[in-house]
């Protein structure tokens, strides 16, 4: 009893350290984050600021080149690829062959010549140039559409993504939500196989844009460098191309004309017609608007930035000129002094530019907060927090019902604010540092079900957590079946089989109107008991092992669960010997038992029934099976 006592609230504490550890550790990492993304708006803000617009759009933009494009494709067409070369080789248009060439190629670390790159990517822009800002899509009744968020070069998500859900395809639609690139060090490798499987299957994958789709986040982050590494002698043709498709990939997707997938978010100022009409191409949501020449450096009051609206963004902000001389400024009100009475005038609508920078920004950038009202998104320098009646507005405004947005780690891999009316998805797994967070990715079901269905769906689901409630039970219920059946027939009246479930899990069901549906009855009309403990299992194979344990080891699935969950630290699914030593060495030294390193090797490779060198979950559990058994054996024995 004092080992248990002390075995519990050793599990308290660590559950509770370790809770608290996650929490700085994660809002370390989070405010770096974001902090490393102000510093590098602000920075390009500086430069603008130290030098013309018109000379930084002059270094970033790929249309400088004097080279047109039918001759820079000419170009890459004539690049010779050497007989020694082993990678992966394309030809247009792709095929599933392709496609899968090439997942397998990256799995075996091999690259892709830069030729089939640059080939890949023009086919790529000659396709995004013909689709639309906003892309909606219509769902056919059997079909599910995959959603996934930020990737940021973590190919080993995407292929477990694809492992798990499988490849895209007419049958398995995907929308993957922005942020391939940057941080991650395949970042090349995941936009190859997006691009790929777009020009496979242009009607059934599709891409957002996010805000790292873009050169100056690819300058910080690391894609532009990735390049440059692994295409030393055409990085900078496959990096002026990349330019140009990152901004022609679309802004947001809309399912069914209920629910908007947008990479940031949205602000009281986002209008989806506007959006719908912006040339997407021309607009860097990490640059000033080209016709503000003028700039000044100055500190923004608190009390103004506060005010704002989610459109006055603090990233590179275009600012207005000056007031001319002749006119009044603008932050006052225009008064035209040759009526009666002073009239008021209001201020004149930014230009078109500007308007159509601000809705992208928005889109890209922003996040959701708790509080109602929209306010600049001063934590990451960009776009805006939009409160749950910015969201609950745009989505009565378009007749929608949902957002899913990405842009935000989030350690579950997901999450839901907004009373449910947003979710929050993002799929590269570690992305802090291994075991920060989990990835996840969503399957939206469009299926248009009956009531007859529906009704269905929930039944199935309940009758299956009753039952399980049964053979958690199973040795309790069993003992009061057979103090009525006196005989050992294996049979009951309804009234006790319903009187004996009443009494053991006191669930305050209609447990005449379940019968059919848990028990058979015999040809007398009574109740076959044992009949409602079929078709039920502990979800793993328990050959020889007594019913008390079975349902025991089932109860207390979830707990050992857990528990296998805190020794395998890298979430990977197994223990490895080195992971089963040290958490046993820590809990040896708290219970004061001296156990050395060899026995505790010993004893984790015991578990490991298959020898592969590592503990499954199954071998987990087998291993309680096993100590069980044995205890019941040593107990026969004394008692003989």
């Amino acid at each position: 009893m004092k080992a248990a006592i002390l075995i519990q609230r050793w599990y308290r504490r660590y559950v509770a350290r370790l809770e608290m550890r996650r929490r700085y550790t994660w809002n370390i990492f989070q405010s770096i984050e974001y902090a490393g993304e102000q510093d590098q708006l602000h920075l390009f803000r500086v430069s603008v600021c130290l030098f013309s617009p018109d000379l930084i759009s002059h270094l970033l933009d790929s249309a400088v080149d004097p080279v047109v494009e039918e001759v820079r494709q000419s170009k890459y067409e004539q690049i010779v690829v050497p007989e020694s070369y082993s990678g992966p080789r394309l030809s247009f248009p792709l095929s599933v062959t392709d496609t899968n060439v090439l997942l397998s190629a990256f799995k075996e670390q091999q690259t892709l010549h830069a030729k089939y790159v640059l080939q890949l990517l023009h086919e790529t822009q000659k396709f995004l140039k013909q689709m639309p800002n906003v892309i909606y899509l219509s769902s056919s009744y059997a079909k599910e559409i995959t959603i996934c968020g930020d990737l940021h070069g973590r190919l080993d998500d995407l292929l477990l993504i694809f492992y798990k859900n499988g490849l895209p395809s007419a049958e398995n639609p995907y929308i993957f939500n922005g942020d391939f690139v940057d941080r991650g060090k395949k970042s090349i490798e995941i936009i190859i196989i997006l691009f790929a499987f777009l020009l496979l299957y242009p009607d059934h994958m599709h891409l957002n844009r996010g805000n790292h789709e873009d050169h100056i986040m690819n300058l910080r982050y690391g894609f532009t460098k990735e390049v440059m590494q692994k295409y030393k002698t055409h990085a900078r043709e496959i990096l002026q191309l990349l330019q140009d498709v990152f901004s022609l990939l679309p802004i947001a997707t809309i399912i069914d004309n209920k629910v908007l997938i947008v990479h940031g978010g949205i602000s009281d100022k986002t209008d989806l017609e506007f959006l719908a009409s912006v040339e997407r191409q021309k607009v860097s949501p990490c640059r000033m608007s080209r016709k503000k020449k003028k700039c000044r450096l100055t500190k923004q009051n608190s009390s103004s930035s506060s005010s704002s609206s989610s459109s006055t963004s603090s990233v590179a902000t275009p600012r207005r000129p000056p007031p001319s001389p002749r006119l009044p400024s603008p932050t006052e009100m225009l008064q035209v002094p040759f009526l009666d009475s002073i009239v008021s005038l209001a201020l004149p609508e930014p230009p078109r530019e500007e308007l159509e920078w601000r809705q992208i920004v928005d889109v890209l950038w922003s996040d959701p907060k708790i509080q109602n009202g929209c306010s600049p998104n001063s934590f990451r320098g960009g776009g805006c927090y939009f409160g749950p009646d910015v969201t609950q507005n745009l989505l009565k405004k378009h007749g929608l019902c949902l957002l899913i947005r990405s842009h935000e780690c989030k350690q579950e891999g997901y999450e839901l604010c907004h009373n449910g009316q947003v979710i929050t998805i993002f799929s590269a797994s570690n992305y802090y540092e291994e075991g920060s967070n989990r990835g996840a990715y969503i399957k939206l079901g469009t299926r248009k079900l009956t009531l007859q269905q529906r009704v269905s769906v929930a039944e199935s689901s309940a009758l299956k957590a009753l039952q399980e409630k049964l053979f958690t039970h199973r040795s309790e219920l069993m003992a009061f079946f057979q103090q009525y059946d006196i005989n050992n027939t294996g049979r009951i009246s309804i009234n006790e089989w319903a009187q004996v479930l009443d009494t053991v899990l006191r669930l305050d069901l209609p447990w005449r109107t379940l019968r059919p549906r848990l028990v058979r009855l015999a040809s007398d009309g009574d109740v076959e008991y044992e009949s409602c403990f079929e078709n039920i299992s502990a979800g793993q194979p328990l050959p020889q092992v007594t019913p008390n344990f079975a349902e025991t080891l089932y109860r207390y699935r979830t707990d050992l669960e857990i528990i296998f969950n805190i020794i395998d630290k890298d979430h990977s699914g197994q223990i490895s010997i080195e992971e089963f030593r040290q958490t046993w060495k820590l809990f040896s030294a708290h219970l004061g038992v001296d156990v050395d390193d060899q026995a505790i090797v010993d004893m984790a490779r015991n578990i490991d029934f298959n020898k592969d060198g590592s503990i499954d979950f199954n071998e987990f559990l087998e291993a309680f099976r096993v100590v069980h058994k044995l205890d019941m054996k040593e107990q026969e024995q004394q008692q003989g």
